[in-house]
């Protein structure tokens, strides 16, 4: 079966980038093995799955690949239905498949648990509080507790590792996600002055919104954050979220509204009036019968498409069917005259 990353992580299969680092994060400090020298066998055991896992989920690549085809597949096992593909072992243990005569489809190439954690944190090991002897009492076999650990403390004096960055919520409306807007963000945060002293520091950030950012999107400020002595300042990282719209919701490039209609416009015409996020009025005639799931779709009238500025998603207009709550026995009679005729 092979080992499941997300139950290694303790995460869910729909794990966010964000919900995979702080899981990352709480069990690495729990399992890191100068966290654990009475049981550093089974630490740096824990230590390599948790980080491995990491690894393989944070990257889009290996995480669709791992999905389908496991651990197994992943790591040079031939998958179930590769057909006519081959399978390599590549340099330093990665793993690839593909067609006899075409391009590699897949190279899996695992990475360090130390460069990870250095990646994260800021520093391969932040538990030690000096440099002088711990070379020596480590005893790391070779692989990824190697010398390449301990070499940024060799000099005699500790390198200053970085803290993890500190993230904040930016709400913005569908209309600035729409037409791209500036936003200034007062922030006050601990800084080191001269003399070593922490003091209260004020600044004012501009951040540019790009048409078509979605929920999620992330805005980087290196150093921006909270100082502590010994300790390089963290990064402020801003993640966009959206305001709901009052008319409009949106699906990924596209743009939803949802309109109340009578059982007659459904079944004799009907005309959509829309006001669109940057201000124009749409008229759109609909002249087929609309029934409960029909949906009519304006090309290019959706959200910008970030990476290609001069596309648009579409909008899509879907329809609430209100019915009569009675009719008379002569209505009746009327509506099954009209819709006999009409399917005969």
């Amino acid at each position: 079966m092979g080992v499941d990353y997300y139950k290694a992580l303790g995460v869910d299969r729909s794990a966010s980038d964000d919900e995979l680092k702080k899981a990352y994060r709480k069990l690495a400090m729990k399992w890191h093995p100068d966290k654990n020298p009475n049981n550093k066998k089974d630490a740096e055991a824990k230590f390599k799955q948790i980080s491995e896992a990491y690894d393989v989920l944070s990257d889009p690549q290996k995480r669709a690949f791992y999905d389908q085809f496991g651990e197994e597949g992943l790591k040079g096992a031939p998958p179930p239905d590769v057909g006519g593909q081959g399978q390599g072992q590549g340099q330093g243990g990665s793993t690839f498949f593909s067609s006899g005569n075409g391009p590699t489809s897949f190279r899996f190439n695992p990475r360090s648990a130390d460069d990870i954690f250095q990646e994260i944190f800021g520093s391969s090991n932040p538990f030690m509080s000096s440099a002088g002897g711990m070379r020596a009492a480590s005893g790391f076999p070779s692989g990824i507790f190697n010398d390449s650990m301990f070499r940024q403390f060799e000099s005699g004096s500790r390198a200053t590792r970085k803290a993890g960055p500190y993230e904040m919520k930016l709400s913005c409306t569908l209309e600035e996600l729409y037409m791209g807007t500036t936003k200034k963000m007062k922030i006050s945060r601990d800084a080191a002055a001269t003399n070593g002293k922490m003091v209260p520091e004020e600044e004012v950030l501009k951040i540019d919104i790009k048409p078509g950012w979605k929920k999620g999107t992330k805005i980087t400020f290196p150093g921006k954050g909270n100082e502590q002595p010994g300790v390089a300042a963290a990064d402020l990282v801003f993640i966009i979220d959206e305001k709901p719209h009052n008319v409009f919701t949106r699906e990924g490039n596209d743009l939803v509204v949802t309109q109340k209609i009578s059982l007659a416009e459904a079944l004799t015409g009907y005309t959509v009036l829309v006001t669109t996020l940057d201000g124009r009025n749409l008229s759109v005639p609909v002249n087929n019968v609309i029934h409960p799931n029909y949906e009519e779709v304006i090309l290019g009238e959706g959200m910008p498409i970030a990476k290609e500025p001069t596309k648009k998603g579409n909008l899509r207009v879907k329809f609430h069917i209100i019915f009569p709550a009675r009719l008379t026995p002569e209505q009746k009679t009327g509506f099954k005259k009209l819709l006999s005729a009409s399917t005969s």
